[in-house]
């Protein structure tokens, strides 16, 4: 399966909760690291405990906003609803012979690091809803 379809495929079904169905697009040894939260999930077994958690998996919908492929290099954006909070996340994925071998990801949810005053003659506000140009 081409890469663009494995992780297309990944975060539906990251979405319908179907770990079975993730499990089948994540090699064995899969390393997944997360640089924002200084932490490396090595093997398919633990990516699956971790993301299928009862606290980890209460999100109500994924919404990919962009997808991106160069080969067996996938990028993704993706926004992650909450209770109380959004979360936006920046994947790059790494694909090979039809399943993920590697990834990492960048987590945050919008207005969690603001905008320093100083820069306010410089800039101007992002709109808090963001689409794929």
């Amino acid at each position: 399966m081409e890469p663009l379809k494995v992780v297309a495929q990944l975060w539906e079904r990251i979405e319908a909760r179907d770990w079975d169905g993730v499990a089948a697009l994540i090699a064995e040894d899969a390393v997944i690291e997360w640089p924002v939260s200084g932490e490396r999930i090595v093997g398919r077994a633990n990516f699956l405990a971790v993301i299928g958690d009862d606290d980890y998996s209460d999100e109500s919908s994924v919404e990919v906003l962009r997808i991106l492929v160069d080969g067996d290099l996938v990028v993704t954006e993706v926004e992650i609803p909450q209770d109380h909070v959004v979360y936006r996340a920046v994947s790059l994925w790494t694909v090979r012979n039809g399943e993920i071998v590697g990834a990492r990801e960048y987590w945050t949810s919008p207005g969690q690091d603001p905008a320093p005053r100083w820069r306010a003659g410089y800039v101007e506000p992002l709109a808090q809803s963001l689409s794929a140009d």
